[in-house]
């Protein structure tokens, strides 16, 4: 995620495990759901890049779900990578790449992606940042390909629980500019960079998975 220095300290939260090993809660809660929902819905085998990886403990649950997918995890901070590394136990999970999903040029260089999956990153980026994200996405996908996009999102400009609100708050207060996204907006993004988003579904915590493909 990009370099932000005054966010919340339950923002991005990792503590460490063994070895170079970094644990996240929200990734122990959530990472099997969210492997349930992409073994039901993604491509059962090609290639996936996971962007904004983390830990690593969420590829290391899409990998054993999707077994057939060739997983490319990624993160701008060494430590976490080191961390995807230390996980990563599996044969088809490469090892984890620098990579700034906020960042012009990646989807150019990364292209004809089956699926790429981005966890709890929205609303700790800019509006500007998530265009620029989503463009990208677009570019990297093979026609076809699926994008899946989890976290926390607005409904109708609102927060659905006095948590999220309190949440979303201590994400403006530390900087104006990121927050929670609402949701019929990140589909209208979705729209504008190319992609065709679907329903989005229901998740554990108020969270929505949306899933977008890029036409055939």
């Amino acid at each position: 995620m990009p370099h932000r220095t005054q966010l919340p300290p339950d923002a991005s939260n990792a503590t460490p495990d063994t070895g170079a090993r970094l644990s996240a809660p929200a990734a122990v809660r959530n990472a099997a759901v969210i492997a349930e929902m992409l073994a039901v819905h993604g491509p059962h085998e090609g290639r996936a890049l996971e962007l904004a990886s983390g830990t690593g403990q969420h590829v290391v649950a899409f990998a054993a779900h999707l077994p057939h997918i060739e997983w490319q995890p990624s993160d701008i901070d060494p430590d976490r990578r080191a961390s995807i590394d230390a996980w990563a136990d599996a044969s088809n999970i490469l090892p984890a790449i620098d990579l700034d999903a906020t960042a012009s040029g990646w989807g150019a260089r990364h292209k004809g992606q089956d699926m790429i999956v981005l966890v709890n990153l929205m609303h700790l980026i800019s509006e500007r940042e998530a265009h620029i994200l989503l463009h990208e996405v677009s570019d990297a996908l093979r026609h076809g390909g699926l994008f899946a996009l989890y976290g926390p999102f607005l409904r109708e400009g609102r927060p659905v629980s006095d948590t999220d609100a309190e949440f979303d708050a201590s994400l403006r207060a530390s900087d104006p500019e990121i927050g929670y996204k609402d949701v019929d907006s990140i589909m209208r993004w979705m729209r504008d960079a190319g992609l065709h988003p679907t329903t989005p579904l229901p998740m554990p915590a108020n969270n929505l998975m949306i899933l977008a493909h890029q036409p055939l």
